[in-house]
């Protein structure tokens, strides 16, 4: 799932108050440098340091102070901190004007306040937007691929570096007019050719897709097309929006490049800051049940089967990151070894996914109860608060069941893993045929809300208790 770049005055909420701070904080040093720490009339500039904090608010709002602000040049910088310290003071001496307090209140305090907050302002703003441009461009957490010519290769490369503010980590070239595979542009590797770009793609960590290419080469759309059979975001500099098949379409901005983008769903700012808001306190609340969980059935699995209580493996999350998932140890510690030979009674085909009946494995009784309850599965709140899985999501693949997926099946991880999802309430375990569970689990992407997310986990605390239908 898509989660749009943010717009408006969210997107720059951090300088909203470091403003506010800067503000006050000239406020505060222009009353101490004027009064010093003797009597003052308290009320009155207390109130106003209260008024402030609207002001610097509804200021950045409505006068677009921040518009472009990562962007910016030094220069453009002052004289943008300038303008809208100017534009806070103003509005402040008007109000306080009309109240009929101008007279009490100290010109002194008026003007150190509005000077130390230009050059508050504007070297907190300078310091922020430095680290901010140095953390996206060395950190980002969005893999993309750009699809180009060889001929437009190394200008895309360095026009998407010198505006990189959306968190993009550029992961390799795909180059159709020529095989120049493992050649470097700009120091990015050409990482395939156009024969065998869609198995790539299908194999690795990719979230979003540039295309850039000149007018004189065909649009590469059966490679656009497999993409979104993937659930892999498309962005396209050029194109025709009729032929483009996906549900979700926007025109926007990207590292300085005027985009069609093409997704299979989106998430804009707020629902994703509410939905990791929900997997936050869930994940709380899940990790204090994992702790008394652990007290009454940590010591059985280790009389029952001694080892580690905990089991950790490597999993594909969101298109194709890979983290370790945690669970409560339900099988024998050779429960790997012997899973090669028991596939052949894998009920799944194609082994796309790994389930048996009465497996034997499985730690008697202790596990098959943690099973039946889903019990196994709480330490997985840890990989909530990490940030790597969600409450409510897909189910995270093994390396082996990963490699296998075809480009249709790759649609099921264009959302981050989640704990429980849509198969899982619909059969749980009695679903054998991995297609309907990448059916339903595409159906949950496209039609996320919510609504949704919250009728899955009452659907899921109800199987709990009943164990109906657990793997």
């Amino acid at each position: 799932m898509y989660r749009k770049f943010s717009s408006g005055w969210m997107k720059h909420c951090d300088f909203i108050v470091i403003d506010i701070i800067c503000a006050e904080l000239s406020y505060l040093l222009a009353i101490i440098i004027r009064h010093g720490m003797g009597e003052i009339e308290y009320s009155l500039y207390q109130n106003a340091a209260l008024l402030l904090l609207p002001l610097e608010f509804m200021v950045g709002i409505f006068f677009s102070s921040y518009k472009n602000i990562l962007r910016r040049g030094y220069l453009k910088e002052l004289k943008a901190a300038l303008l809208h310290t100017s534009e806070v003071w103003a509005v402040f001496l008007m109000i306080i004007y009309l109240l009929r307090v101008t007279q009490k209140f100290s010109r002194t305090v008026f003007l150190v306040a509005w000077t130390l907050h230009i050059v508050f302002s504007y070297i907190f703003r300078v310091f922020w937007k430095d680290f901010l441009k140095k953390k996206l461009q060395e950190n980002g957490n969005r893999a993309l691929i750009i699809i180009t010519s060889s001929q437009l290769a190394t200008k895309t490369v360095e026009i998407i570096r010198e505006n990189n503010t959306y968190g993009l980590k550029i992961m390799g070239l795909i180059i159709l007019d020529k095989n120049c595979e493992g050649d470097y542009y700009a120091g990015i590797p050409v990482i395939a050719r156009k024969e065998n770009a869609e198995e790539y793609l299908c194999r690795n960590w990719v979230d979003e897709i540039f295309v850039n290419l000149q007018e004189n080469l065909n649009s590469p759309k059966e490679l656009i097309e497999a993409c979104e059979l993937m659930g892999i975001t498309v962005h396209l500099r050029v194109a025709r929006i009729d032929e483009l098949k996906s549900t979700r379409k926007m025109i926007q901005n990207l590292a300085g490049y005027t985009v069609i983008t093409n997704t299979v769903n989106t998430m804009d700012c707020r629902q994703a800051i509410l939905k990791r808001l929900i997997d936050l306190c869930g994940g709380l609340a899940g990790t204090v049940c994992t702790f008394l969980i652990c007290i009454f059935t940590g010591p059985i699995i280790f009389i029952k089967s001694p080892g580690p209580i905990f089991y950790t493996q490597i999993r594909i999350g969101k298109n194709g990151r890979t983290f370790k998932i945690y669970k409560f140890r339900s099988m024998y510690m050779d429960a790997d070894q012997r899973k090669k030979e028991l596939m052949e009674q894998n009920k799944v085909r194609d082994g796309m996914m790994f389930k048996i009946e009465n497996d034997p494995r499985i730690i008697k009784g202790v596990g098959h109860f943690m099973r039946n309850h889903s019990l196994d599965e709480f330490p997985q709140f840890f990989n909530v608060l990490k940030g790597e899985m969600s409450i409510v999501g897909t189910r995270p693949p093994t390396l082996d069941e990963w490699v296998k997926y075809s480009p249709s099946h790759r649609i099921r991880m264009a959302a981050k893993p989640g704990i429980t999802g849509m198969w899982q309430v619909s059969g749980r375990s009695g679903i054998t045929d991995f297609e309907e569970v990448v059916k339903l689990d595409a159906s949950y992407i496209r039609e996320w809300s919510f609504a949704l997310d919250l009728k899955i986990i009452l659907k899921t605390i109800k199987g709990m208790f009943s164990g109906d239908g657990a793997a």
